[in-house]
């Protein structure tokens, strides 16, 4: 031990470290909790009393050696950090940092959240996963249903029990699936509920399409509803216009399509005139010069009463639009992919002073 301890004493004596990571090293290395001065105190135990009459100062004197080292180096580095801190001219700026942006579809959800809010609608979330009664029966989505095969899903295992899958459509409550729409949304809201009801329902939504420039296996939705008495489909296209002239800018044209959705009646796709050419037409509209952006329609009756509304006494709008849709059209976006991808380049295109 004797030799060990010299052997040391030399190296603490010759040591100079060029900076605070090598003093931090050196501290480790001796005084750490399992360092050598540690372990030379635990050989020490295992010495006769003869050996430790004389190893006892030794080994004390060896270990002041290495604190008196490690405290003076220490303070060394010390005065040097406060001596350049002390230079620094603390009246200058500093030296800012990076500022993020939101994400486009956050920008243009909030956006059409804006809208509808000054227009008297709430907004209304619900889950992701969803029972078949929720997501399809209720809204006239019967089983077997050719509009089902529109919404091709992602059935999951029951929550409950996750070593039987169910298969789809079990009936009330029997299938769960991440939800191919908001309107399950809308169900829930006049399940627990009584008319009026006015809100939008935005979120995310699943539906098993193979992944291109034009789809994607999940996409963002807002959905709206109206249900009071007397409400007309005059209400509807009156709401949705003024919508389009607030978020697209005044002189934008909108069409209404007859259309079919199980959930209303009528129904219509409305479109408008496309903002990349102007109308003129392009590949963005088909040279069309209308781009669709929506689908609405009256509240089909079977709805309102499997919700357990009077349908004779009330009436209703709903409607329902792809955010990434409308982003594409608002910021000329041409791949829907971008908006997954995490492509910082992308999204430094939305920066903005205040976010």
């Amino acid at each position: 031990m004797q030799e060990q301890i010299d052997q040391y004493t030399t190296e603490i004596e010759a040591f100079s470290p060029a900076n605070a990571d090598e003093l931090e090293a050196f501290r480790i290395k001796y005084l750490g909790t399992k360092g050598l001065i540690k372990d030379l105190f635990e050989q020490f135990k295992s010495t006769t009393p003869e050996e430790k009459r004389t190893l006892g100062k030794v080994l004390n004197q060896f270990k002041q050696l290495a604190e008196g080292k490690y405290q003076l180096l220490k303070e060394h580095f010390d005065s040097q950090v406060t001596k350049a801190t002390s230079q620094q001219d603390l009246t200058l700026p500093g030296e800012g940092f990076a500022v993020g942006s939101r994400h486009p579809l956050s920008l243009v959800r909030n956006e059409i959240i804006d809208i509808f809010k000054r227009l008297g609608f709430v907004v209304a979330e619900g889950p992701e996963i969803e029972d078949d009664w929720h997501n399809f029966s209720a809204l006239n989505f019967p089983e077997e249903h050719p509009a089902r095969d529109m919404q091709d899903t992602f059935f999951i295992t029951k929550p409950d029990d996750n070593t039987n899958p169910l298969p789809p459509g079990e009936g009330r409550g029997g299938a769960y699936a991440l939800r191919t729409h908001t309107s399950s949304v809308q169900v829930r809201m006049m399940e627990s509920g009584k008319p009026p009801f006015r809100a939008i329902m935005p979120g995310r939504v699943y539906r098993n399409e193979a992944i291109s420039a034009r789809a994607h296996c999940f996409f963002h939705q807002v959905e709206g509803l109206y249900v009071d008495e007397n409400v007309s489909f005059a209400d509807l296209k009156q709401t949705l216009y003024h919508f389009v002239q607030e978020l697209y800018g005044e002189g934008t044209k909108v069409r209404f399509r007859p259309s079919y959705f199980p959930f209303t009646e009528p129904s219509a796709e409305m479109d408008i005139s496309c903002t990349i050419c102007k109308g003129a037409g392009c590949n963005m509209c088909k040279y069309s010069g209308y781009v669709e952006i929506l689908g609405c329609g009256m509240v089909d009756p079977n709805v309102l009463e499997n919700c357990g509304i009077d349908s004779k006494k009330y009436t209703g709008f709903a409607f329902g639009m792809g955010i990434e849709r409308i982003t594409n059209l608002k910021y000329v976006i041409r791949d829907l992919r971008l908006f997954s991808e995490n492509d910082v380049r992308f999204l430094k295109q939305f920066k903005s002073d205040i976010v």
